[in-house]
């Protein structure tokens, strides 16, 4: 399959998934169970809205997904009880797995939502979501239900990235264009095709997620694909158009550190397939970040030590192979 077939049969609309009664007649048909999780550190503003929305389409009136969790980093604010109150399971981060210790980062409450999760399918939509609506749900399970074959499916939404005929489509944030769309195609040139790498709703196959590491920071996009694309190729994966996302904007200082901790998730894939070596990877690589804070007339140096620490596939632990009854 070329890049250009690809892009063709295996790039939907989240329309072509809106009759609910047939998703959930193929969820059934297929014995499947649908998990979604919203990873969150003091999102009270907005969960309530994503959990109401969803549990009312997709639980009540129709029987898609069968539990909502939120896996929390300690948040101080409502958050938790937000969530409660509306009716979605609550877990700590902390609290899981607590023989492996207290990390912090989205990657860390998506790695360890493996382990509390029932489904055999995980969503996981982020939880700033202002516009929310049933379809970021529905749009990411409808080809994993009508296609056997793909195990991973990727958002996006409307950033107006130009094309050359002048359409205008879905593209990526500024991190995706600057830095992970220019390395996907130094390095890895199939997955530049991926409209947005790094939008946080995506959904995928429990016997593909587990067997993979996780960043536990902000490279979790990126090396979840990577690992994705190596032991899959890119015939398992898809993309869903879900129109427009709206939330807030990180600011340029914050998408630095972003970037940074991406980088180090990058350079360890390649050093684990060899492009580079081992000792130039984790000898060589720095993990302190200097940027500069503007005050007034003031200029500050800020350091930030950014190590963007991996947890091995979920398949590994002890804990999780005896509570699923996996042996490989």
């Amino acid at each position: 399959m070329t890049l250009t077939d690809w892009m063709s049969q295996n790039t939907y609309h989240h329309s072509e998934f809106q009759d609910l009664a047939k998703l959930v007649e193929q969820k059934q048909e297929q014995g499947l169970r649908i998990s979604l999780a919203f990873p969150t550190l003091n999102e009270e503003a907005t969960v309530g809205k994503e959990i109401v929305i969803i549990r009312a389409e997709l639980m009540d009136r129709h029987q898609l997904i069968d539990e909502i969790a939120v896996i929390d980093s300690d948040s101080t604010d409502r958050t938790l009880e937000v969530a409660r109150r509306f009716g979605a399971k609550t877990f700590l981060a902390s609290e899981c797995l607590p023989r492996l210790g207290k990390r912090r980062g989205k990657g860390e409450n998506l790695w360890k939502s493996l382990y509390v999760l029932q489904g055999d399918i995980i969503v996981w939509l982020d939880a700033d979501i202002k516009n929310i609506h049933p379809k970021f749900a529905y749009g990411l399970v409808g080809p994993l239900l009508q296609r056997p074959e793909i195990s991973y499916v990727k958002a996006f939404y409307e950033r107006h990235l130009t094309l050359e005929n002048g359409r205008r489509a879905g593209g990526g944030g500024r991190v995706t264009e600057i830095l992970v769309r220019p390395l996907f195609n130094l390095f890895y040139p199939d997955l530049a095709s991926v409209i947005q790498p790094l939008s946080g709703e995506y959904a995928g196959r429990r016997n593909v997620l587990d067997a993979i590491p996780f960043s536990i920071g902000y490279g979790v996009e990126t090396g979840m694909l990577i690992d994705i694309f190596q032991r899959h190729g890119l015939d398992a994966m898809a993309q869903v158009n879900l129109d427009r996302r709206d939330h807030r904007n990180q600011t340029t200082v914050a998408l630095g550190r972003m970037a940074f901790g991406i980088l180090q998730t990058f350079f360890r894939r390649l050093e684990q397939s060899g492009t580079l070596t081992s000792e130039q990877i984790m000898e060589q690589l720095p993990r302190l970040m200097h940027q500069i804070k503007v005050e007034g007339e003031q200029y500050t140096v800020h350091k930030y030590e950014i190590d963007e620490q991996e947890r091995p596939p979920m398949i590994t632990i002890d804990e999780y192979r005896k509570k699923w009854d996996r042996h490989e």
